[in-house]
C-alpha cells in the first residue's frame, strides 16, 4: 500500500562490516592507510583511490571517529563510502549504496532513528485549529487538527521532531522518515475520532515522483476510511523551497485526488505573497515568529495585515499559528484570519492508540 522505494531503509552496518573508501586524492588514501595501521584494523588497498577495512560492530565507532578526525571538509564531501557484510566483495547492491562520507557519518548517528521506526516507537499527536470567530470564547469550535509526529528512542524518551528531521535530512533518511510520519498521521487519525479535518505534514523534497510516491498515500487514506475532503496536506519547510516546478507537481497531484493543500510558515524568509500567488493553496499558515508578541510589535502587525489581505484577495484561507496569549488572539482577531492555532487553544496530545 505504501511506496516501497521511499520506505526502504538501506543498511550499512552489520555484525562484521567491510568498509570501502573511494577517496579523491592519494594523500587522503595515505591518511586512511596510516590510521588503519595505527588502530590495528585489517585493511587492504584495492586501487590507487580505493581502500577497504574490516571491523566488528564494537569497533565501528572507533573507526569512524578516527576517519573523521583525519578528514577535512572537502575530503568528507568528496570521499564516497559503502559497505558489505563481513568479508563480502563489492557487488552491485553495495555500489548502489555509495554515499559521501559526511552523509555516512550522519547515517551512523541516526541508527537509533532506523531502530525506532522499525520497532514502531512513534505516534502522531493532534493539535486543534479553531475558527477565528470563536477566538475569545471559552469553548471555541474546532475546524481541524494538525497531526504532529512524535518518535521515541530506546529509553522511551520523545526526541524533539525538529532535531529528528534535521538528522534524517543529513543522513539521507528524510524520504523514509517523512513517509513514516504521513502514514502515522493517517493511521492515528483513523482511530482518533476527531470529527474534523486533519492536516498532514509533508516535506516536498521527500517526494521523488508525485504520481508514484503519493498514489500509495492516497490509497492508504481511503483504506483507513477517511474521505479526501477531510484531509489537508500541509507543505512544511516552505521557506526552503528551491524546485518550484516539483512542488507544483506535488500539489497538483493532491488536488486532482480531491485533497486540499496548505502552505506552512508563510512569511518566513522570502515565502510571502509571491509564493501564495504562484501556488494558490487552499490554506496558508502564517509563520509563528510573526505571531509571537504581535500585540506589542507594530512592525509584525503591518506584515500580518498585508499577508491576510493578500490571501483573502485570492480566496486563500489564513491560519495564524503559535498563539499563546489572549492579547495575541485579540490583536489578530482585528486582522481577519479565518482560523487560529496555538497553545492558547490546546497543546498537541495523543488521541487514541494503535495496536502495533
Amino acid at each position: 500500500m505504501w511506496c516501497a522505494d521511499c520506505e526502504a531503509i538501506q543498511r550499512y552496518f552489520f555484525d562484521d562490516t567491510r568498509f570501502f573508501f573511494f577517496v579523491p586524492t592519494l594523500e587522503t588514501k595515505a591518511k586512511l592507510e596510516k590510521l588503519f595501521t595505527s588502530l590495528d584494523f585489517d585493511h587492504q588497498i584495492l586501487d590507487s583511490h580505493c581502500i577497504t577495512a574490516i571491523c566488528d560492530h564494537s569497533r565501528v565507532e572507533m573507526l569512524l571517529m578516527g576517519v573523521f578526525g583525519e578528514f577535512n571538509g572537502p575530503e568528507q564531501s568528496n570521499t564516497k563510502i559503502t559497505t558489505t557484510p563481513g568479508t563480502m566483495q563489492l557487488d552491485y547492491d553495495a555500489i548502489g549504496r555509495l554515499i559521501s562520507a559526511d552523509v555516512f557519518i550522519n547515517r551512523y548517528k541516526s541508527i537509533w532513528i532506523v531502530d525506532s521506526v522499525e520497532q514502531n516507537r512513534y505516534e502522531s499527536w493532534f493539535q486543534p485549529i479553531i475558527y477565528a470567530a470563536d477566538a475569545l470564547k471559552d469553548n471555541p469550535r474546532i475546524f481541524a487538527h494538525e497531526a504532529l509526529f512524535r518518535i521515541r528512542d530506546a529509553d522511551d524518551t520523545i526526541i524533539p521532531p525538529g532535531y529528528v528531521f534535521s538528522v534524517a535530512d543529513k543522513s539521507d533518511l528524510l524520504f523514509s522518515l517523512d513517509l513514516t510520519a504521513r502514514r502515522s498521521a493517517i493511521e492515528h487519525a483513523a482511530v482518533a475520532n476527531l470529527n474534523s479535518k486533519v492536516f498532514v505534514n509533508f516535506d516536498p523534497s521527500s517526494i521523488y515522483d508525485p504520481s508514484y510516491c503519493l498514489r500509495s498515500t492516497a490509497a492508504a487514506i481511503a483504506k483507513a476510511g477517511l474521505k479526501a475532503s477531510d484531509v489537508v496536506f500541509e507543505v512544511t519547510e516552505t521557506h526552503k523551497v528551491r524546485n518550484m516546478a516539483h512542488l507544483k507537481g506535488v500539489l497538483n497531484f493532491y488536488r486532482n485526488a480531491g485533497f486540499r493543500v496548505a502552505l506552512d510558515d508563510v512569511g518566513a524568509g522570502w515565502s510571502g505573497l509571491n509564493l501564495l500567488n504562484e501556488l494558490m493553496p487552499d490554506f496558508a499558515k502564517i509563520d509563528m515568529e510573526l505571531i509571537r508578541d504581535i500585540d506589542t510589535l507594530p512592525s509584525k502587525q503591518k506584515i500580518v495585515k498585508h499577508l491576510i489581505a493578500g490571501a483573502k484577495e485570492n480566496g486563500i484561507k489564513i491560519i495564524a499559528e503559535g498563539i499563546e496569549t489572549l492579547e495575541e488572539a485579540r490583536c489578530l482577531a482585528e486582522f481577519g484570519p479565518d482560523y487560529l492555532q496555538g497553545y492558547l487553544y490546546g497543546r498537541p496530545e495523543l488521541k487514541g492508540s494503535l495496536n502495533k
